[in-house]
């Protein structure tokens, strides 16, 4: 048995545990991630945040999901660990780079709220037909880091997130990388509600960064179809756990870029696990 220090954060209800690589040292991720995410035997979380050094930016961060799979990316999980680094390294940078699966994005961080740059969009595809239980529906598609499907629907409570986000999620379409699944409904030009199935914890979260930011762009355009140019295109988007989240992103030649994330980042524990090397 291995006695691992942490910290525990959640962003907008995205919660995950945080650990430095340096303390690390012989252990398996998969297996720590798994064991630290159970809700009954470990602390309970939806991903594990590694913090680890980088030849290519400031510091590099891996993401392990609940499942033990690692991804790309995760938007609350990056706002989570630029409050962990600003209080526990004590960088002097106002803005610090973090080296991920999906790129090298900038970070800033005050107190339990920070603001990260996302690497750019791609993969945009405003309508995608799909057959769901013998009927079709249309779906959009982008990656914002990890990819992301969206449903528009109405009255977003009563969605079976979890039964139809995992028929969608495994979809022959988004074969064989899956796709995360987001449900949302327009609330006006400026707000959407979301709610989102995530590939890896493999169920419904309180929140999911770059689901936001991918409900946000989607809507964007259903909402200005004609636009091809525009700096400082923004829309709120209001989470599971009820806190809204802030997405701003550019335009140029249809191309969207400078994609920023606002949102709370809050530290909930600090303490020891006790990591069974054999399990």
């Amino acid at each position: 048995m291995k006695t691992i220090t942490f910290t525990k954060m959640a962003g907008a209800g995205n919660d995950f545990i945080v650990v430095e690589a340096a303390a690390l040292k012989g252990i398996n991720l998969i297996k720590l991630g798994r064991q630290v995410c159970d809700r009954t035997n470990g602390i309970g979380a939806d991903g594990l945040l590694v913090l680890d050094k980088s030849s290519k930016a400031d510091y590099r961060m891996r993401i392990i999901n609940a499942d033990g799979s690692e991804a790309e990316m995760c938007g609350n999980g990056a706002r989570c660990m630029a409050a962990y680094i600003v209080q526990n390294k004590k960088t002097t940078k106002k803005s610090f780079s973090l080296d991920t699966l999906a790129g090298i994005i900038l970070c800033e961080a005050k107190g339990e709220i920070a603001h990260i740059r996302l690497s750019d969009p791609k993969g945009y595809r405003a309508s995608i037909p799909i057959d769901i239980n013998g009927r079709e529906i249309s779906v959009a598609f982008i990656d914002t880091g990890v990819p992301h499907t969206i449903v528009f629907v109405d009255q977003l409570e009563t969605i079976d997130v979890s039964k139809i986000g995992r028929i969608i999620r495994y979809h022959n379409t988004f074969l064989p990388k899956g796709t995360n699944v987001n449900f949302v409904e327009q609330i006006n030009d400026h707000l959407v509600a979301n709610r989102t199935y995530e590939r890896g914890v493999e169920d419904e979260t309180k929140a999911c960064g770059t689901g936001s930011v991918a409900s946000a762009i989607i809507t964007y355009f259903k909402v200005h179809p004609d636009v091809k140019n525009k700096t400082g295109a923004a829309m709120d988007v209001k989470t599971k756990s009820g806190e809204t989240l802030k997405v701003t992103f550019d335009i140029h030649n249809e191309k969207i870029t400078n994609v920023w994330l606002t949102g709370s980042a809050k530290f909930i524990a600090k303490g020891e696990f006790y990591f069974e090397l054999r399990a």
